[in-house]
């Protein structure tokens, strides 16, 4: 069994038992691994009540197949801004959610680690916005090699990257007229904010109008719809919370 210090993002945390608690953490070395913290509902030396969804820890695991074991955490930071607020939460709640659904275990993946830790230090620092719950959702589908492609008409593989309507079909793939016929029409425009989203490699940067942000959705959320598992918990949150 191998012991080590890892830089990690608490995706998920549930109780386990009387004492212990069950951990998903997204490691900047070791990819994402499952976990117990024994004795952590009682330990504050060994944990400190860090053990919170979203927060950021420095933790010591011994490497399992199966369940790991959480030896220790330290917190670099739990993102008190966003522990204040409700739709902050929602939204730091839906990145995490989706990162885990989306993620193998065990694959080490340090531009999907920079780019979640990014958008937790954004939300901490500046209002929650629909804008930039997109731009995350497009980089995290193109790191993964899920984003649908913007310039190709998925069921006849024509260029559309010069039409000024495409539509959104199953998955979010993208199509040209005659293949889209009964989808939903995404704009020029539209399009083009996605794909500055992947380029500016800063949140704040990129902007949805309203009509852009449900066009947007209409890409986005199917295509991450045909990659999970199921449908994700906080999502729904998020929706009632209005984000």
């Amino acid at each position: 069994m191998e012991s080590c210090r890892c830089e990690a993002i608490l995706l998920g945390v549930a109780d386990y038992g009387e004492a212990d608690r069950l951990v998903t953490l997204f490691t900047l070395e070791q990819g994402k691994l499952r976990g117990v913290a024994k004795g952590a509902k009682r330990s504050l030396r060994r944990f400190g009540g860090v053990l919170e969804p979203f927060a950021r820890l420095s933790v010591q695991i011994v490497m399992r197949s199966g369940l790991s074991r959480l030896v220790e955490a330290d917190a670099v930071t739990i993102f008190p801004l966003i522990r204040g607020d409700l739709l902050k939460i929602g939204y730091a709640g839906y990145a995490c959610e989706a990162a885990d659904l989306l993620l193998p275990e065990g694959l080490p993946n340090p531009r999907l680690f920079r780019l979640l830790a990014a958008y937790l230090e954004h939300l901490d620092r500046f209002p929650p916005s629909p804008s930039d719950r997109r731009f995350y959702e497009v980089n995290l589908l193109n790191i993964l090699g899920y984003r649908p492609a913007f310039g190709q008409c998925a069921s006849c593989n024509t260029d559309i990257g010069d039409l000024p309507v495409r539509y959104a079909g199953v998955a979010g793939s993208l199509h040209c007229g005659r293949c889209g016929r009964g989808d939903r029409a995404i704009s020029e425009g539209t399009v083009n904010l996605l794909e500055k989203a992947l380029t500016t490699g800063r949140f704040g940067a990129v902007s949805f109008l309203p009509a852009e942000l449900a066009e947007a959705g209409n890409i986005l959320d199917p295509a991450i719809a045909s990659h999970v598992c199921r449908p994700l918990k906080s999502l729904a949150f998020l929706r009632e919370m209005g984000g």
